[in-house]
């Protein structure tokens, strides 16, 4: 098929890029060697035993890329060619981030939904259940069947095309199905690659919870989700947003050992660049609650619309930040 075509066609350009060089031909790119993120050890989460959790709530967020504190996530952008794919030379976007890690195994991607199915059966969301996983040692590159099953997660098919392929003769090409009717043959859709720019937003779930060993309220992330406008074909061919939709999750504990070792912007000093495990960790994102943990398991949109699921999820931020403030009151 065209898109299978098209992978293989820009699959060489794919393997050279490996991230923002600090050095290139013993040239440093600046007054001095930026390496700190680049090789700093992961600092691990303190060890919480079920016995010090005195209470906890699990939430559910959405970091909307719109929003101007969330934008280093957001850019810079990439984009995808029917040749190469086209990053930033000195720092990558969350999306691209991911993207890479995940071609290449690092990352283990979980389907929102059950891969048989093809999205058409149960949505189990952020679930964890159903791994998309490479044979042993292989990747993006080297298995084709990994290959094609992340065709679902990292892009779509393009519209079918509408101009019939003709043969030597000029004379239509035609094909026999199973009932013996004959048909046109149409050249294969393309493949669109979701791209920085088609990621709308990252959802998060997390768990808030007080340790009493430590005297403190804590918060663990325990996936993450890139977020993409889920489009339809209306009458005319065109594509309409009918709403959001999340290509996979994956496990945040997981992606911190690759968020570790790459740079995130800082308008305000261009000395103090962290990384995006440290973006993650000193919670330096704007984001809402959409769902929390419940007796109907539903979310906030399911009862409150509007300005009201706003309220709602600032009321479920409050209730936490008062359950602290009360431990603390005498």
């Amino acid at each position: 098929m065209k898109y299978l075509l098209s992978i293989f066609v820009f699959l060489p350009f794919l393997s050279i890029a490996q991230g923002p060089i600090p050095e290139l031909n013993g040239i440093p790119n600046g007054s001095w060697m930026n390496t700190h993120i680049p090789t700093k050890r992961l600092i691990q989460y303190p060890a919480v035993s079920e016995r010090d959790v005195l209470w906890s709530k699990r939430v559910w967020r959405a970091i909307d890329m719109r929003e101007r504190i969330n934008q280093p996530m957001y850019y810079p952008l990439d984009e995808v060619t029917e040749l190469e794919w086209i990053t930033n030379a000195s720092r990558w976007s969350l999306w691209t981030i991911i993207r890479k890690h995940v071609m290449e195994g690092d990352l283990r991607v979980f389907s929102p939904y059950n891969p048989v199915s093809y999205g058409l059966g149960a949505w189990d969301g952020d679930q964890l259940k159903y791994p998309v996983d490479p044979p042993h040692g292989e990747n993006y590159y080297t298995d084709a069947n990994f290959r094609s099953d992340l065709l679902y997660y990292l892009g779509r098919l393009g519209p079918q095309s509408d101009i019939p392929l003709v043969g030597d003769d000029g004379e239509p090409l035609l094909e026999e199905d199973e009932n013996g009717l004959l048909s046109q043959v149409y050249d294969a859709p393309d493949t669109l690659w979701y791209e920085s720019k088609d990621i709308v937003e990252y959802r998060l779930k997390e768990d808030w919870f007080f340790d009493k060993q430590r005297g403190e309220m804590d918060v663990r992330i325990i996936a993450i989700a890139p977020v993409v406008y889920d489009t339809q074909l209306d009458n005319v061919g065109n594509e309409q947003i009918v709403g959001k939709k999340e290509l996979f999750w994956l496990y945040f504990p997981h992606c911190r050992y690759v968020f570790n070792n790459y740079f995130t912007y800082n308008d305000r000093n261009d000395s103090q660049w962290m990384s995006f495990d440290d973006l993650f960790w000193k919670r330096r994102f704007s984001s809402y609650i959409y769902k929390e943990s419940n007796t109907y398991d539903r979310p906030i949109e399911d009862y409150a619309h509007g300005i009201d699921a706003l309220y709602e999820s600032e009321r479920i931020t409050n209730e936490m930040r008062t359950f602290e403030h009360d431990l603390w009151s005498y």
